[in-house]
C-alpha cells in the first residue's frame, strides 16, 4: 500500500523549470505550399526549411527586416523543393553556423538542381554537414532543440527521412515535424521519445499521411500551426487529420489563412501573432 502511495506522489511531482531569461520567438513564415520556420532565442537563430525557390527573396527579407545577419543553425528537415528549394539563395545572404540534415543512402540523394546548389553553396561556404541523430542537441539561448527522429537508416518514402526536432524553452514544448508521416510518427511513439507539448508544427502540411491518432495521443498539443498554400492541389490540409488534431486542441492557426504566424515563449507563457485575423 505504501509503496502505491509513492508511486502516486512521485507521478504527481512536478519537474522543476528552467530558469529562462531570454524569450523565445518562432516564426512560421508563409511561404504557400510549402515549410519554413524560424527560431530566434539569446541572441540565435536556427532556420528549418526554406520553402520553394520563388519564396527565397521573401525568406531573406523577412529574416534581413528581423535584423538577422547569421543563421547559427540551419535544418534542412529532408531534400524535398517545397522544404529546401530556396535553401541555397537564403543561405549565401547570411553567415552560416551549422548545417543539419538527415542522412540518405546514394540511392536516395536527389540530383535535383536545388540541392546541387545547396552543396555548392555550403562548400563554397566551407560549411559542414551535420547527420541529424536521435539525441542530439543544439543550443539555442536559453531553448534546446532535440533530435526525435528519423530512426531508421533506410526508408521507402523520403518525407519519413524528416528531420524531427522537439524545442524546449523552460516549461513550453514546440514539436517541429516536417513532413514525417505515419511510420515515423509510431516508430517516436514507440521509443518512448515523446510527451505533451505546447505547440505542434503539423506534419506533411496537415495531409492524411501523418498527424496519426498515436502520436496525437502522446503530444496532446494545445496549438497547431499548419504551413500550406491557399487552394493547394493536393487539398492540404485534410479533413481526417484536422478531425484528428481538434480532438486536442481548437487552437489551429494555417499560413494559407492567417500568413504569417508567431509565437513568443517566456518560458512560462505563449503569446501567439498572426499576419491575417
Amino acid at each position: 500500500m505504501l509503496g502505491a502511495v509513492f508511486f502516486w506522489l512521485y507521478k504527481q511531482r512536478k519537474e522543476p523549470e528552467l530558469e529562462v531569461n531570454d524569450d523565445l520567438s518562432v516564426h512560421y513564415i508563409d511561404v504557400g505550399q510549402g515549410d519554413c520556420e524560424l527560431l530566434i532565442s539569446g541572441g540565435k537563430t536556427m532556420l528549418i526549411d526554406s520553402g520553394e525557390s520563388q519564396y527565397a527573396g521573401k525568406v531573406t527579407d523577412y529574416l534581413k527586416d528581423l535584423g538577422v545577419k547569421r543563421l547559427d543553425y540551419v535544418v534542412a528537415t529532408h531534400p524535398h523543393s517545397d522544404h529546401m528549394g530556396g535553401m541555397s539563395r537564403v543561405m549565401e545572404n547570411f553567415d552560416i553556423g551549422e548545417v543539419i540534415m538527415p542522412a540518405l543512402p546514394d540511392e536516395d540523394v536527389p540530383t535535383t538542381v536545388f540541392f546541387e546548389k545547396f552543396l555548392d553553396v555550403c562548400e563554397n561556404k566551407e560549411l559542414t554537414l551535420t547527420e541529424a541523430k536521435v539525441g542530439n542537441v543544439f543550443q539555442l539561448g536559453d531553448a534546446k532543440a532535440e533530435v526525435l527522429a528519423p530512426n531508421q537508416t533506410k526508408y521507402e518514402d523520403v518525407n519519413n527521412y524528416s528531420v524531427v526536432l522537439l524545442v524546449t524553452h523552460g516549461s513550453k514544448k514546440f514539436i517541429f515535424d516536417g513532413d514525417a508521416e505515419k511510420l515515423s510518427e509510431k516508430e517516436m511513439v514507440d521509443a518512448g521519445l515523446l510527451s505533451r507539448i505546447d505547440v505542434y508544427k503539423v506534419g506533411h502540411h496537415g495531409s492524411n499521411s501523418s498527424s496519426c491518432a498515436a502520436f496525437l495521443k502522446e503530444t496532446q498539443p494545445k496549438i497547431a500551426v499548419i504551413s500550406c498554400g491557399a487552394d493547394n492541389p493536393y487539398g492540404h490540409p485534410r479533413d481526417g487529420a484536422l478531425k484528428r488534431i481538434s480532438t486536442y486542441t481548437g487552437e489551429i492557426y494555417r499560413t494559407d489563412l492567417n500568413g504569417t504566424i508567431n509565437i513568443v515563449s517566456d518560458g512560462k507563457e505563449l503569446t501567439v501573432s498572426t499576419e491575417r485575423k
